[in-house]
């Protein structure tokens, strides 16, 4: 089979083709010693749930109780976003369309197929969307929590406004809801900052990451580590 042409998923590429190409800085080489590749994820707001469930679909791809315990969770998580009032009509095909990929990928484990699915843009797209509705929720069934690090005049627009809609970039909240919603710790590795050195995130704190995304200039990459010696 064809690799898919280069869109909204990249394949593997050496972690070096994320250095300048003058001499990298101290953060580079931190990053060059532990992890040895990257795939790249097209920086159009929606780069963080792109990169999040290809990642970790990508991860659980040998593992199929693992493979269909996703499954599981993403049936169950659509009966968490009905009780939220969300309109069934609103995110049943998106809901369709994430169950169907994580099918496609039980039907033969293959990162070539995993490739092909998020760089169809119909399919990617409503991925995203349904991740989005799905992290609205969580955020919405847990106001009481949420609702102190939202800066809007209430969660529910902030909701509307900034994580339903496609191409808003993400928030730490976001990022939070949807790890806790669907039980997937991520370690994000972040290049910002005057510090000489990266900075690491795990996120819920405490939890096992499953995925690793590198944060620069508001834009998320998956990363890959390099096996321990």
């Amino acid at each position: 089979m064809e690799p898919p042409p280069p869109g909204l998923v990249s394949s593997r590429e050496d972690i070096s083709s994320l250095f300048p190409e003058q001499t990298p800085g101290a953060k580079h080489n931190d990053l060059g010693s532990r992890f040895s590749s990257v795939r790249k994820v097209r920086g159009d707001g929606n780069c963080f749930y792109r990169a999040f469930c290809f990642a970790h679909l990508e991860s659980i791809l040998p593992n199929a109780r693992a493979l269909q315990s996703f499954k599981d969770e993403i049936i169950k998580s659509g009966k968490d976003a009905s009780s939220t009032g969300f309109d069934e009509s609103s995110f049943q095909d998106h809901l369709n369309t994430l169950i169907d990929v994580v099918e496609q990928c039980q039907a033969d484990e293959q990162e070539d197929t995993l490739l092909r699915l998020f760089n169809n843009p119909t399919t990617s797209d409503s991925v995203v969307q349904y991740l989005r509705l799905l992290a609205s929720s969580y955020l919405q069934n847990h106001a009481e929590f949420f609702c102190n690090f939202v800066e809007a005049p209430s969660l529910k627009v902030y909701c509307k406004q900034e994580v339903e809609t496609m191409a808003m970039e993400c928030d730490h909240v976001d990022i939070l809801a949807l790890s806790q919603a669907l039980d997937i710790g991520i370690h994000i590795v972040s290049m910002e900052g005057d510090e000489q050195r990266l900075a690491h995130h795990i996120i819920p704190e405490g939890a096992e990451p499953s995925l690793h995304l590198l944060y620069q200039t508001a834009h998320y990459d998956i990363l890959y580590p390099r096996p321990h010696p």
